[in-house]
C-alpha cells in the first residue's frame, strides 16, 4: 500500500491518510483526488485495515480544490469533461461511505469546500479548537450541493441548518460545530492526533464484521422505510451472529459471570 500524491501509513490495524501540501493548506488536485477514491476502493477489500484516520499536515486538514491546479484548468474545460471531474470528486465521497470501516476525520485546521465534505462523509468527525469547516461553494458561484453534501448534511445536522451552511457558505468555528453536532469531540491541537488514534485503537479492537455492517445499514436505510429498514436489520443481524466475534463474546460473558 503505498501513496504518491500524499502520506499513508498503517499501524495496529489503523490506516492513517495525511494530506501533505500544508503550503496550499492541503488544497487537493487532480491526481490527490483520484488516488484518494482509489485508495478508498482498495482499502475496502484490505483486511490488516480495520479503521482509517484521514488528517491534514499543518495549519489545514484540506482547504478544498487547488484555485490555480483544479479550479483555474477546469474554465477552459467543455460540459463532458466537467461532468467526468464533478463524477470523479463524488466516487471519492461514495467510496469513503461505502468502505465497511470507521473513517475518522482529525481536523486539524480548516475543512473548506470538498475539504469540508470530505469530513462530513467520515464517520466520526475530531476537531481541534482552533479548526474551522465552511461549505463554501456558493462563494464562488457554484452550488452549495456537491459531491453529497445536500444529501449527507441535511442528516448530520438537520434541514433547516444545512440549508442555511450550504446557502451561505459562512465559516463555522469548530465549538459551533460541535454544539449543532457536525463534530463529535473538540479538543485542543496537541491532543488532536492522540485523541484520534485513542478513538481508532478502540474501534479496531471492536468486532469488525459488526461495525462494517453498522455502516452499511446506516447507509442503506437512509432511503428506506420503516418496514424495510427492520427487515435490513434482521438480515444482518442474522448474519453477524454467524461470526466468531460473537461466539468469542459469549463465551467472554460466560467466563466472566462463572456459568
Amino acid at each position: 500500500m503505498k501513496a504518491e500524491s500524499f502520506r499513508y501509513g498503517e499501524a495496529d490495524g489503523i490506516a492513517t491518510i495525511t494530506l501533505n501540501r500544508p503550503d496550499r493548506l492541503n488544497a487537493l488536485t487532480f491526481e490527490v483526488y483520484a488516488e484518494l477514491r482509489d485508495l478508498f476502493a482498495i482499502l475496502a477489500q484490505h483486511e490488516p485495515v480495520k479503521v482509517i484516520i484521514i488528517t491534514g499536515e499543518g495549519r489545514g486538514f484540506c482547504s478544498g480544490g487547488d484555485v490555480e491546479a483544479i479550479i483555474g484548468e477546469l474554465l477552459s474545460q467543455d460540459l463532458p469533461r466537467l461532468l467526468a471531474f464533478t463524477r470523479m470528486t463524488g466516487a471519492l465521497i461514495r467510496n469513503i461511505r461505502a468502505v465497511p470501516k470507521p473513517v475518522i476525520a482529525a481536523i486539524n485546521g480548516v475543512a473548506a469546500g470538498a475539504g469540508a465534505v470530505i469530513a462530513l462523509a467520515s464517520d466520526f468527525r475530531i476537531a481541534a479548537n482552533t479548526a474551522s469547516l465552511a461549505f463554501l461553494f456558493t462563494k464562488v458561484g457554484l452550488a452549495g450541493a456537491d459531491m453529497g453534501a445536500a444529501y449527507l448534511l441535511p442528516r448530520v445536522v438537520g434541514l433547516a441548518r444545512a440549508t442555511e451552511l450550504l446557502m451561505l457558505g459562512d465559516t463555522i468555528p469548530a465549538q459551533e460545530a460541535l454544539r449543532i453536532g457536525l463534530v463529535n469531540a473538540v479538543v485542543t491541537p496537541e491532543a488532536l492526533p492522540g485523541e484520534a488514534r485513542r478513538l481508532a485503537g478502540r474501534l479496531a479492537r471492536g468486532p469488525s464484521f459488526a461495525l462494517g455492517m453498522t455502516k452499511t445499514l446506516l447507509n442503506q436505510e437512509l432511503d428506506t422505510d420503516f418496514a424495510a429498514a427492520i427487515e435490513a436489520e434482521a438480515q444482518g443481524q442474522a448474519i453477524c451472529m454467524q461470526t466468531s466475534d460473537f461466539r468469542d463474546a459469549y463465551e467472554a460473558f460466560k467466563a466472566r459471570s462463572g456459568s
